[in-house]
């Protein structure tokens, strides 16, 4: 059999990080869940897994519950939902919506027990709370399905960083629960866990399309194959997501060295659909101030969202190009005070606010000579 494995969808997310492109991000979750149907079309998959957070939360927009109803009824097949933390089932939730009475093919999990199936046994456990300490999956005992047992889970697998200990699943619930696969939700990023025997028998997808900067390996789908009882899954992720979500990061230490990331910028392929976070630190070098606006305008101009931060830059000590540039008199005496605030122990709220406020005036001095 052959199952399409997905998770946290999110939609309906605020997408604050994406500046003003916010609502492009939204549009393209709907666009992602539209690619994991038709992956699951084009791999021949019996059935669609979604394991929690379809939703950004039970306050979403209704239209967005009828959107997403209407991109899963387009499986040919049985779709099995189970609500996550961001949506659980609660009085007035997302899954009170009449879309899914109405898809034939969708079944909305609301109970925590097996469901019989033609070719396997499902184990559900759907959330009904946002917080828990409980593990999710403590009531499955699959050890006598003659069929192949399925988990459909969302928590936090042991050892993923987290601040408190949320729906907790131990690393060898599926072993321990006699499941041939456990497929989980609540972590953004692709991960497998791989039993003493080095076989995957439970796994995060990971989002269907990325929700932000930092997300590692995501944007993905799992197709699950499974051949017989008690026998390894196959795993292959599948590519779903449609934004390029990228952070790039550089300490700079010497002159003439931020034009090789003007040239890194401009390489970037298919920038009408990437996201770019810069984050410079270290010291700006006279012969650096037009790389610093190339990079600014690129970031600006070439792609769907960019932005620089380059709060951790501070003028560089010895480039007195610095001083030279600005008028004899009071703006040079202004110049060298600052440099000397800035010069002091790097992480001092005196020290940051001294650099801005040095390569605020240079900026300002270069752009009234344009």
């Amino acid at each position: 059999m052959k199952i399409i494995h997905t998770a946290d969808w999110q939609i309906g997310m605020r997408a604050e990080s994406a500046g003003k492109m916010a609502e492009r991000v939204r549009e393209e979750r709907l666009a992602a869940a539209q690619r994991v149907v038709q992956a699951a079309r084009d791999h021949g998959a019996e059935m669609l897994l979604l394991a929690g957070d379809v939703f950004e939360d039970n306050a979403v927009d209704r239209l967005l519950v009828r959107k997403a109803g209407e991109i899963l009824r387009r499986f040919p097949g049985p779709v099995y939902i189970i609500p996550g933390n961001h949506d659980p089932l609660s009085p007035g939730s997302v899954w009170e919506h009449p879309v899914w009475a109405e898809a034939g093919n969708i079944t909305v999990c609301t109970r925590s027990e097996p469901i019989e199936l033609e070719t396997c046994v499902l184990f559900p456990c759907p959330l009904r709370e946002k917080y828990s300490t409980k593990d999710p999956t403590s009531w499955i005992n699959g050890r006598a399905a003659a069929k192949p047992a399925i988990g459909l889970a969302h928590g936090n697998v042991e050892g993923i960083p987290s601040g408190e200990p949320d729906y907790p699943i131990p690393r060898d619930t599926a072993n321990r629960r006699g499941l041939d696969y456990l497929a989980l939700g609540h972590w953004h990023s692709l991960a497998r866990y791989e039993d003493p025997n080095g076989e995957c028998r439970m796994a995060y997808s990971g989002t269907h399309e990325t929700t932000g900067f930092g997300e590692r390996d995501s944007g993905n789908a799992i197709l699950v194959e499974i051949t017989r009882r008690g026998g390894p899954p196959a795993l292959t992720s599948i590519r779903t997501g449609g934004l390029d979500w990228r952070t790039v990061e550089h300490s700079v230490a010497q002159p003439c060295t931020l034009e090789s990331l003007v040239q890194q910028l401009a390489e970037i392929a298919q920038p009408e659909s990437t996201l770019v976070r810069m984050r410079l630190d270290g010291m700006l070098f006279p012969e650096d101030r037009g790389a610093l606006r190339r990079l600014e305008e690129l970031l600006a101009t070439r792609f769907l969202f960019g932005a620089l931060e380059a709060e951790g830059l501070k003028p560089a000590p010895d480039g007195e190009g610095w001083i030279e540039s600005l008028p004899a008199g009071t703006f040079q005496d202004a110049a060298r005070k600052l440099r000397a605030l800035a010069s002091q122990p790097s992480g001092t709220d005196q020290q940051a606010t001294a650099s801005q406020a040095l390569l605020q005036l240079f900026d300002l001095h270069e752009r009234s000579r344009e």
